[in-house]
């Protein structure tokens, strides 16, 4: 577990400056979108994913800590979270929560304790 949930780990590879925009995001258990936008602010960064269809055009805010590997060959950002723990994240409004603090730190703590179903603790 990262101490800072929105810095990417060591072992996930993630090369600073890398435009990650466009990138295939994937679940431990599948396909959940691409990356419509990311930060790589040290401290304070993330990656928005758009859904799309799967979730009826959904953006999610996840935390960097949350990235396990960064495939450089197939443009694609894997997670360790599975879908269903990204399904029922807090609703996330790109206008209205990428600056709000309390929402980020509510983000933070919802993947850091596994989600709506527990389980310990996820990888943020």
């Amino acid at each position: 577990m990262t101490e800072n949930a929105w810095t990417y780990g060591a072992a996930a590879g993630y090369p600073v400056g890398t435009n990650l925009a466009g990138w295939r995001v994937e679940a431990t258990d599948g396909h959940i979108g691409k990356v419509d936008k990311h930060s790589e602010e040290v401290g304070d960064a993330y990656l928005v994913v758009d859904t799309g269809v799967w979730i009826f055009g959904k953006e999610v805010l996840l935390p960097a800590s949350t990235v396990t590997r960064v495939d450089l060959e197939e443009h694609t950002v894997h997670v360790g979270l599975t879908k269903e723990q990204i399904k029922e994240a807090p609703e996330f409004h790109s206008d209205k929560h990428l600056a709000d603090r309390q929402y980020r730190e509510e983000i933070a703590v919802y993947y850091r304790t596994g989600g709506p179903f527990g389980g310990g603790p996820s990888p943020v």
